[in-house]
Protein backbone atom coordinates (compact mmCIF):
# COMPACT_ATOMS: atom_id res chain seq x y z
CA UNK A 1 0.00 0.00 0.00
CA UNK A 2 1.55 3.17 -0.71
CA UNK A 3 3.04 5.96 1.87
CA UNK A 4 -0.41 8.12 0.39
CA UNK A 5 -3.19 5.28 1.34
CA UNK A 6 -1.63 4.83 4.30
CA UNK A 7 -1.74 8.57 5.62
CA UNK A 8 -5.61 9.28 4.30
CA UNK A 9 -6.60 5.56 6.07
CA UNK A 10 -5.34 7.12 9.06
CA UNK A 11 -6.57 10.23 8.63
CA UNK A 12 -10.24 8.34 8.15
CA UNK A 13 -9.35 6.41 11.57
CA UNK A 14 -8.64 9.78 13.13
CA UNK A 15 -12.17 11.00 11.64
CA UNK A 16 -14.10 8.09 12.95
CA UNK A 17 -12.04 8.70 16.43
CA UNK A 18 -13.50 12.38 16.56
CA UNK A 19 -16.88 11.11 15.83
CA UNK A 20 -16.67 8.51 18.79
CA UNK A 21 -15.66 11.06 20.81
CA UNK A 22 -18.32 13.66 19.79
CA UNK A 23 -21.15 10.56 20.03
CA UNK A 24 -19.46 9.08 23.88
CA UNK A 25 -17.95 11.96 25.75
CA UNK A 26 -19.37 15.23 24.23
CA UNK A 27 -22.91 13.96 23.63
CA UNK A 28 -24.62 16.89 24.58
CA UNK A 29 -22.30 19.51 23.92
CA UNK A 30 -22.75 22.25 21.46
CA UNK A 31 -20.30 21.41 18.99
CA UNK A 32 -21.70 17.69 19.04
CA UNK A 33 -25.16 19.66 18.34
CA UNK A 34 -23.15 21.90 15.30
CA UNK A 35 -21.74 18.61 13.84
CA UNK A 36 -24.75 16.74 13.59
CA UNK A 37 -27.64 19.42 13.43
CA UNK A 38 -28.98 18.62 16.53
CA UNK A 39 -30.85 20.41 19.03
CA UNK A 40 -28.87 20.38 22.49
CA UNK A 41 -32.14 19.80 24.42
CA UNK A 42 -32.68 16.50 22.44
CA UNK A 43 -28.83 15.19 22.94
CA UNK A 44 -29.97 15.99 26.29
CA UNK A 45 -32.32 13.40 26.51
CA UNK A 46 -31.55 10.15 28.48
CA UNK A 47 -32.82 7.72 25.37
CA UNK A 48 -31.24 9.94 22.95
CA UNK A 49 -27.74 10.16 24.52
CA UNK A 50 -27.59 6.25 25.15
CA UNK A 51 -28.34 5.61 21.59
CA UNK A 52 -25.69 8.12 20.45
CA UNK A 53 -23.25 6.39 23.17
CA UNK A 54 -23.85 3.03 21.43
CA UNK A 55 -23.55 4.45 18.14
CA UNK A 56 -20.64 6.52 18.98
CA UNK A 57 -18.47 2.94 20.08
CA UNK A 58 -19.19 1.64 16.35
CA UNK A 59 -17.29 4.43 14.53
CA UNK A 60 -14.90 3.98 17.32
CA UNK A 61 -14.29 0.41 16.22
CA UNK A 62 -13.89 1.40 12.70
CA UNK A 63 -11.60 3.96 13.25
CA UNK A 64 -9.97 0.81 15.48
CA UNK A 65 -10.10 -1.52 12.60
CA UNK A 66 -9.16 0.91 9.89
CA UNK A 67 -5.55 1.42 11.80
CA UNK A 68 -5.20 -2.62 12.81
CA UNK A 69 -5.56 -3.03 9.18
CA UNK A 70 -2.87 -0.52 7.67
CA UNK A 71 -0.20 -1.08 10.85
CA UNK A 72 -0.90 -4.54 11.72
CA UNK A 73 -2.50 -6.60 9.30
CA UNK A 74 -1.01 -9.03 7.13
CA UNK A 75 -3.72 -8.60 4.22
CA UNK A 76 -3.50 -4.92 5.24
CA UNK A 77 -4.66 -3.62 1.52
CA UNK A 78 -7.96 -5.94 1.21
CA UNK A 79 -8.80 -5.38 4.83
CA UNK A 80 -8.56 -1.87 4.21
CA UNK A 81 -10.49 -1.48 1.02
CA UNK A 82 -12.94 -3.87 3.11
CA UNK A 83 -13.41 -1.26 5.73
CA UNK A 84 -13.54 2.21 3.35
CA UNK A 85 -16.27 0.89 1.23
CA UNK A 86 -18.27 -0.10 4.28
CA UNK A 87 -17.85 3.66 5.47
CA UNK A 88 -18.86 5.10 2.05
CA UNK A 89 -21.84 2.47 1.89
CA UNK A 90 -22.99 3.72 5.08
CA UNK A 91 -22.46 7.35 4.18
CA UNK A 92 -24.42 6.81 1.06
CA UNK A 93 -27.04 5.49 3.14
CA UNK A 94 -26.79 8.44 5.35
CA UNK A 95 -27.01 10.62 2.81
CA UNK A 96 -30.02 9.16 1.45
CA UNK A 97 -32.06 8.89 5.08
CA UNK A 98 -30.54 11.88 6.94
CA UNK A 99 -28.60 14.85 5.37
CA UNK A 100 -27.13 14.80 1.34
CA UNK A 101 -23.86 16.10 2.90
CA UNK A 102 -23.13 12.86 4.78
CA UNK A 103 -22.06 11.52 1.73
CA UNK A 104 -18.84 14.37 1.54
CA UNK A 105 -18.80 15.06 5.40
CA UNK A 106 -18.29 11.11 6.93
CA UNK A 107 -17.77 9.44 2.99
CA UNK A 108 -15.47 12.20 1.50
CA UNK A 109 -12.26 11.41 2.44
CA UNK A 110 -13.40 7.15 2.46
CA UNK A 111 -13.66 7.89 -0.75
CA UNK A 112 -10.54 9.43 -1.70
CA UNK A 113 -8.71 7.19 0.41
CA UNK A 114 -10.23 4.17 -1.76
CA UNK A 115 -9.17 5.47 -4.85
CA UNK A 116 -5.54 6.00 -3.72
CA UNK A 117 -5.89 2.46 -3.06
CA UNK A 118 -5.92 1.64 -6.50
CA UNK A 119 -3.11 3.68 -8.23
Amino acid sequence: MSILSIVLTTLVALEFFYIMYLETIATTSTTTSRVFNLPQDELKKKSFKVLMKNQGIYNGLIGLGLLYSVYLSTASLELVRVFLVYIIIVAIYGSITSDKKIIVTQGGLAIIALVSTVF
